[in-house]
C-alpha cells in the first residue's frame, strides 16, 4: 500500500517586507513559484489548492491566474491570520482520503504599498465606511483593531498580575531572531524598556507591542510522503493539526484571557503523541505581544496565568526552551495582513536544518499556531522532521 502520510515539500516567500513592484496578485505568483522551485513538482502535477487573500479575490480566482488547471480539491477557507493552519489541516485530510495528490496553499498582499499604514477597509472600520453583519452592533462604540486586543491584555495583567514587562520580553526576544534575518523589517535590537517607553497605542500595548505593516506572501505544498521520495527536500511531516473558535467578533469573546488554542492545541499534539515539553520550537502568531502569552498558555507550555513568569525566564528567546518566531516574527520581521503562512513556512525551514543563524539545534518538533480574526480562530499544526 502507498504511504499517504501528508508531507510538506516546498515553501516559498514573495518579496518582502515592502515589494511596490507586486500587487497581491503577484505576490500568490511569486511565492508559488519559488515554492515549486524549492520542491522539484511541476506545476501541472498540481491537483488541489488552498488560498485566500486580504482583497475581494477567492479561490477560485487565485487558480486561475496561477494557472491550476482540473484541480480535484479546493478550498477557501477564511478565518483571518490562522487560515493557513486551517488549509493545513483540510489538506492533509484530503491527502490522505486519496480525494488529491499535490495541494498548493498560497497567500499575499501588498498591503503596505498600496494602503500605507492605514488599515484602510481591509476588514476593519474606517470613518464613514457602511458596517455590514454583526460588527455593526460594535462600530458605534469606536473600538479598534489594537483595542480589542488591548482588552485582552488588561484583563490578563488584573487577573494574574502579568506586567507589561512581560509582554515586552516577547517583543525583545522576536527581534533578537529579527537581526538575523536580512529581509525583516526591523533588526536593531531592542530592550525591555525601549518596548515599554515607546508610544502607548492602547492602553496597555505600546508601539513596540504591536506587529508591523508591510507587503509579502507565501506558499506551501503539501503532498505524499511517497511522491516525496524523488523530490529536492527532505520531507516535513503532518503530525497533527486541529482548530477551534470561541467567537468573531471581540463583543462575544466568552474569556478575555483564554482563546481556542486552549482545545484545538492539545487536540493537535495529541494526534501527534508529543507533549508540550517535547516542542523544539514554536511559531505563533504575533500580531501583538499579549496573542503569544494566550497561545503559550492555551498550548500548555506553561499553566493559565504564568505566561508572563515563563517568558519572563527567557524560554523564548534564542538559546531558551522553546525559541519562538525565529525569522523576527510579524513584530519585527513582516505582517502583510495575514501571517500564518509565514509561520508555516519557518517551521519547515527549522526542520529541514536551513535556518542558518537562526538554526534551532536538533530540531525535530515545531508548532505553527495562528490566530485569526480577534484572538477568534485558532489552528494549531504539528511538524516533524520524522515520519510518525
Amino acid at each position: 500500500m502507498s504511504d499517504r502520510t501528508p508531507v510538506i515539500v516546498g515553501v516559498g516567500l514573495s518579496d518582502y517586507p515592502k515589494a511596490p513592484h507586486l500587487d497581491g496578485l503577484g505576490h500568490h505568483a511569486q511565492a508559488l513559484q519559488r515554492a515549486l522551485a524549492d520542491s522539484g513538482l511541476a506545476k501541472g502535477e498540481l491537483d488541489g489548492y488552498a488560498g485566500v487573500g486580504m482583497g475581494a479575490d477567492q479561490a477560485p480566482t487565485f487558480t486561475e491566474y496561477l494557472g491550476i488547471k482540473h484541480h480535484r480539491y479546493i478550498d477557501g477557507t477564511m478565518t483571518g491570520g490562522s487560515s493557513f493552519e486551517f488549509h493545513i489541516q483540510h489538506a492533509a485530510a484530503a491527502i490522505r482520503q486519496g480525494l488529491c495528490e499535490a495541494v498548493a496553499i498560497t497567500y499575499g498582499s501588498n498591503f503596505l504599498s498600496a494602503m500605507g499604514r492605514s488599515l484602510g477597509t481591509g476588514g476593519f472600520l474606517s470613518a464613514g465606511q457602511r458596517v455590514a453583519g454583526t460588527a455593526q452592533y460594535e462600530a458605534p462604540y469606536g473600538n479598534t483593531l489594537v483595542g480589542s486586543y488591548a482588552l485582552a491584555a488588561r484583563r490578563h495583567m488584573h487577573e494574574f498580575g502579568t506586567t507589561s514587562e512581560q509582554l515586552a520580553a516577547i517583543a525583545v526576544g522576536v527581534r533578537e531572531y529579527a537581526g538575523l534575518n536580512p529581509s525583516a523589517m526591523y533588526r536593531d535590537p531592542i530592550t525591555v524598556d525601549d518596548v515599554v517607553g515607546s508610544r502607548l497605542i492602547a492602553d496597555p500595548l505600546h508601539k513596540l507591542d504591536c506587529c508591523v505593516v508591510s507587503d509579502g506572501g507565501g506558499a506551501i505544498i503539501v503532498t505524499t510522503a511517497e511522491r516525496a521520495r524523488d523530490l529536492r527536500q527532505p520531507p516535513v511531516y503532518v503530525l497533527g493539526a486541529a482548530g477551534s473558535q470561541t467567537h468573531w467578533n471581540i463583543s462575544q469573546m466568552p474569556d478575555f484571557t483564554s482563546t481556542a488554542a486552549a482545545s484545538c492545541g492539545p487536540e493537535a499534539l495529541a494526534q501527534a503523541g508529543i507533549r508540550p515539553d517535547e516542542i523544539d520550537t514554536l511559531q505563533l502568531y504575533d500580531s501583538f505581544t499579549i496573542t503569544v502569552m494566550m497561545l503559550i498558555e492555551g498550548l500548555g507550555l506553561c499553566p493559565k496565568g504564568e505566561g508572563g513568569a515563563f517568558v519572563a525566564e527567557g524560554n523564548l528567546r534564542k538559546g531558551g526552551r522553546v525559541p519562538l518566531n525565529t525569522d523576527g516574527g510579524g513584530l519585527s520581521s513582516c505582517h502583510p495582513g495575514m501571517r500564518g503562512i509565514f509561520l508555516l513556512a519557518e517551521a519547515t525551514r527549522q526542520l529541514r536544518g536551513q535556518a542558518g543563524e537562526a538554526q534551532v539545534p536538533d530540531c525535530s518538533i515545531a508548532v505553527a499556531c495562528g490566530s485569526g480574526g480577534w484572538l477568534s480562530c485558532i489552528g494549531a499544526v504539528v511538524l516533524g522532521k520524522d515520519h510518525p
